[in-house]
């Protein structure tokens, strides 16, 4: 995921960049997926499901790191983003217990970008008012998804995966400019393995695991997410922030698309109206950021 400060390298989308990005949104909607199919289930607890997630990808990743030639190079400890990264992946387990895939996805990547606009708006970051208008139209697209009433899943998931947004956000914002996302990233999943069991002992106290449940959380934690985000967290290094953030609009939808294709889903009025919103307001904000920044380079 991406924070909206660019680094002056940033580049367009290349064929390369959108390769990556196409493989980093596939990971991330597959994990929606895949906790979704286990929690459904009934194969796994949602905490159990968070904690080997973690850790399979720390361990992924640390394989990875001492395989790769000289090492990839080491990042200094960084326990703000393993907590924010240890919350988000115990929230983002918690709330599927009760949300469908394609409403967890919008919340949760729709609450990332609402985020991460608002910290950029509070730094004194200036916006074009179309992105202001975009901004406004998403953040009311949310509300009204999960503001309660008929047809509304159950608020306490929505509150959770709202929260997983937040925190998710806060671990884009600090991991933008990183030296090597491999290090980061394997260094975060190793440091929040244990913050993340803490959480999951005081949110979710009742523990259980089948072979099949585990076998989908070592999937999501090894595949989706430990070479998700890295191959995310080298993409961002060379897009601009608001073409990053254009790339991850197509995760809500492809979530939505497998939740309907492999758990038949229903797709209410009320999710479309607030999908329309939320991605519409997104890009909005997106686009007229992006314009703004090329009258700028062209003055």
């Amino acid at each position: 995921m991406n924070a909206y400060l660019d680094p002056a390298d940033a580049n367009a989308i290349t064929p390369s960049c959108a390769l990556q990005g196409a493989v980093a949104v596939a990971a991330f909607a597959s994990n929606a997926l895949l906790c979704r199919v286990a929690l459904f289930s009934h194969s796994i607890d949602a905490a159990t499901f968070s904690d080997i997630r973690l850790l399979a990808g720390g361990a992924t990743l640390l394989a990875v790191t001492k395989l790769s030639p000289g090492h990839a190079r080491q990042s200094r400890p960084d326990w703000v983003s393993a907590i924010a990264l240890g919350i988000f992946v115990s929230l983002f387990s918690l709330s599927y217990m009760s949300l469908g895939v394609s409403t967890g996805a919008l919340v949760l990547f729709g609450t990332v970008q609402l985020t991460i606009f608002g910290a950029c708006l509070l730094k004194g970051e200036r916006f074009h008012r179309v992105a202001l208008i975009g901004y406004l139209l998403a953040t009311v697209g949310l509300l009204f998804l999960t503001v309660p009433g008929v047809g509304v899943p159950g608020f306490s998931g929505l509150l959770m995966m709202g929260a997983a947004g937040v925190a998710w956000g806060l671990y884009t914002l600090r991991g933008r400019r990183v030296a090597s996302p491999l290090s980061a990233t394997t260094g975060n999943f190793l440091r929040a393995a244990p913050i993340c069991i803490v959480l999951g002992l005081i949110l979710h106290g009742h523990a259980h695991a089948s072979v099949a449940g585990v076998a989908l959380a070592v999937v999501s934690g090894a595949v989706t997410s430990a070479i998700g985000f890295v191959v995310w967290g080298s993409a961002i290094r060379r897009l601009t922030a608001m073409s990053a953030a254009a790339l991850q609009l197509l995760v809500p939808p492809v979530a939505a698309l497998g939740g309907v294709l492999f758990l038949q889903e229903p797709v209410s009025a009320r999710l479309v109206l607030s999908s329309v919103a939320v991605l519409a307001g997104i890009w909005l904000t997106a686009s007229a950021g992006a314009r703004h920044k090329d009258k700028g380079k062209a003055r």
